[in-house]
């Protein structure tokens, strides 16, 4: 469609539509537009008639009756946004967000000790704030980074690696290893690796050690002969990690006014992970550091067609990316939601800072 070139009168009468819409959720008629500029002139109710029927030739406004008002379409709904975003006051900026509403988001972080821990309570805290659905999403990491590594003997021939890596994921892995190591060789083993590689990817850690036992600097040490053996059984090999997606707050779409259908559609779309996934990997790009609002996501999620998505990405640290995002009704408040997502995405860092111990705080030149 081509762009339409609005006019600052078209403007004015459009937003106004737009938020009269967003709080009542009815047609807006053309003579509640006029009692709202009853004192401005030029806009009588035959001026603001013509300004509305311009305004849905352009696709902007949309008549369900032809006795009723007019509605915002998809691409109101955005030139709305636009306006939002591109105005004095960011709608994107936390830092608008009342004192209190930043401090109760705050507090409802208390206790996060992870970041997996930041992302299930997102998306409970979103839930709850948009009266929607509050989504979180979590991207593995292109290669985990060590956090700690411990060794135990189970039973003869059976010994359990166990690999927290630095956003807080654990593996454990079974290794059948040809000796028999006692349990002071296997702390041993570990202790080497979390003294010398904590804070290293993996894939930096295998490519040291394979120099190093190529050296032989390590057989030779009599503490450390069982580390040998069970790095060639894949002590520090760890299983690709899925994308891992919160979604909360589907009993709020009960009370959204949808028809039977569209509340189905949009019911089966969210509880299917993966679709939900590919939705915040579409529309959420980590590179871009702001704010999106996608309206109209039919295309992507059938019977969204009067939904929005207002997305963030988020930093998880140590190479680990994310999404938290809402999917509510097109009459959210939008510049409040906006600003939300944003705090709450600018937040993350703070909570998983303050939340990690000083050995995670530590910068190595070997993580990079």
């Amino acid at each position: 469609m081509q762009e339409y070139r609005i006019s600052p009168r078209e403007r004015l009468v459009l937003m106004a539509i737009l938020e009269m819409y967003i709080a009542t959720g009815e047609p807006v008629s053309s003579q509640s537009v006029a009692r709202r500029f009853e004192h401005r002139d030029g806009l009588s109710s035959a001026t603001i008639r013509n300004v509305m029927a311009a305004l849905g030739e352009a696709a902007l406004l949309d008549q369900p009756h032809t006795s009723a008002g007019r509605v915002p379409t998809a691409r109101g709904f955005r030139y709305y946004v636009e306006q939002l975003q591109s105005g004095a006051r960011a709608a994107t900026d936390g830092k608008m967000l009342d004192e209190q509403q930043r401090g109760r988001i705050q507090e409802s972080y208390n206790g996060v000790a992870s970041p997996m821990q930041f992302l299930e309570r997102t998306s409970q805290v979103l839930a709850h704030l948009s009266n929607s659905v509050g989504i979180a999403l979590a991207c593995p990491d292109a290669e985990p980074v060590l956090e700690h590594i411990h060794f135990s003997r189970l039973t003869t021939g059976r010994i359990l690696a166990v690999l927290v890596t630095r956003d807080g994921a654990v593996q454990d892995r079974m290794l059948r290893p040809q000796h028999e190591w006692a349990a002071g060789e296997l702390d041993a083993a570990g202790q080497y690796l979390n003294e010398n590689f904590r804070g290293w990817r993996l894939d930096r850690i295998r490519a040291e050690l394979d120099q190093r036992l190529e050296q032989e600097r390590i057989e030779y040490n009599r503490g450390l002969t069982a580390l040998n053996e069970l790095y060639a059984q894949g002590a520090l090999r760890v299983e690709p990690q899925a994308s891992t997606v919160y979604v909360d707050g589907m009993a709020n779409l009960l009370t959204g006014g949808m028809d039977r259908e569209q509340l189905r559609q949009m019911l089966s779309a969210l509880e299917t992970r993966q679709r939900v996934i590919e939705l915040l990997q579409a529309f959420v790009h980590a590179q871009q550091r702001e704010v999106r609002v996608i309206v109209g996501l039919d295309e992507a999620v059938p019977g969204t067609h009067d939904m929005v998505l207002i997305g963030a990405p988020v930093n998880l640290g140590s190479r680990a990316s994310g999404t938290v995002a809402v999917i509510a009704s097109t009459r959210v408040q939008y510049e409040e939601m906006m600003r939300t997502v944003g705090f709450i995405a600018q937040l993350s860092e703070r909570v998983l800072t303050e939340s990690e111990p000083s050995t995670m705080k530590r910068d190595s030149a070997a993580r990079d």
